[in-house]
């Protein structure tokens, strides 16, 4: 396929990392390593914000959305979407929702579940509950009108879920294959019935031990060898609704160096 565009979204305030302004800078240094036909930066927020509802900098993040819903729209069909935190996937995955429909599939390659309310989260952070926004219970003003079903969504390589998440994930029957399930690619392939993927990936997914430029580290996580070979056994049997790439901290040199090989071996780019 030919190179998608690269849309930006630099968002930190989804993050309670005490870091969490430096997710601008890996945004930046991200983008850059991915080939695009076309590069576009939504218009986003770099101030803080007030505390609403339980959910941090929610004033911020509402404004936020409405310029990545732009970029987003002038991006077109595939993008890869870099950011920043993780709530900068509500833009894109409404976007294929719109395409797709319930024929879509996300995969949620994530050390976390993302899948707290604001009545359930323990930090107010939003990148942890945006997964739960889009299956239709998140904060006012994020929400989108088209929401995810739980059949839609497969969680991978998620090893560390809060009770009010692990509730969630029981009482839906939400799939979910763990990092030593995922060594084998055809397990998740074949869990998936749709016409497209959206392939979502927080970095810390990754194993710590080889990449440590992340807020929230989680032991037991995937090597990047591991990563790129699910993602394209993934695009292999599917077409790509679009790829969201989020979370980079940047506080090493050789991560980059990790994420530049990475970035090289991910199909179809």
């Amino acid at each position: 396929m030919p190179a998608p565009t690269v849309v930006e979204i630099p968002q930190w305030q989804g993050s309670a990392s005490p870091e969490a302004p430096r997710l601008a800078e890996g945004a930046r240094l991200l983008a850059g390593l991915f080939p695009g036909s076309r590069r576009l930066r939504a218009n986003v927020d770099d101030a803080p914000g007030d505390t609403r509802d339980g959910v941090r900098h929610l004033d911020v993040l509402a404004a936020n959305l409405a310029a990545a819903r732009e970029a987003t729209a002038a991006g077109g069909h595939p993008a890869v979407t870099i950011g920043g935190d993780c709530g900068i996937d509500l833009a894109p995955i409404e976007a294929a929702l719109h395409r797709y429909g319930d024929r879509l599939a996300v995969v949620w390659f994530d050390a976390h579940g993302d899948l707290n309310t604001p009545q359930t989260s323990p930090s107010g952070a939003f990148h942890g509950m945006v997964l739960r926004t889009l299956l239709g219970e998140g904060p006012a003003g994020l929400t989108p009108a088209r929401t995810l079903t739980p059949a839609q969504v497969t969680l991978a390589g998620v090893r560390s879920l809060d009770p009010g998440e692990r509730d969630y994930v029981e009482r839906h029957g939400l799939r979910h294959l763990t990092p030593e399930a995922l060594a084998d690619p055809s397990a998740l392939v074949s869990s998936i019935d749709a016409d497209a993927v959206h392939v979502h990936i927080d970095l810390d997914v990754l194993d710590p031990s080889t990449f440590t430029s992340i807020g929230y580290p989680e032991p037991g996580g995937l090597t990047p060898e591991a990563l790129a070979a699910a993602v394209t056994a993934l695009t292999a049997r599917l077409p790509l609704a679009g790829l969201t790439v989020t979370e980079y901290q940047p506080n090493d040199p050789q991560d980059q160096e990790t994420l530049s090989r990475l970035i090289a071996a991910l199909a179809p780019f």
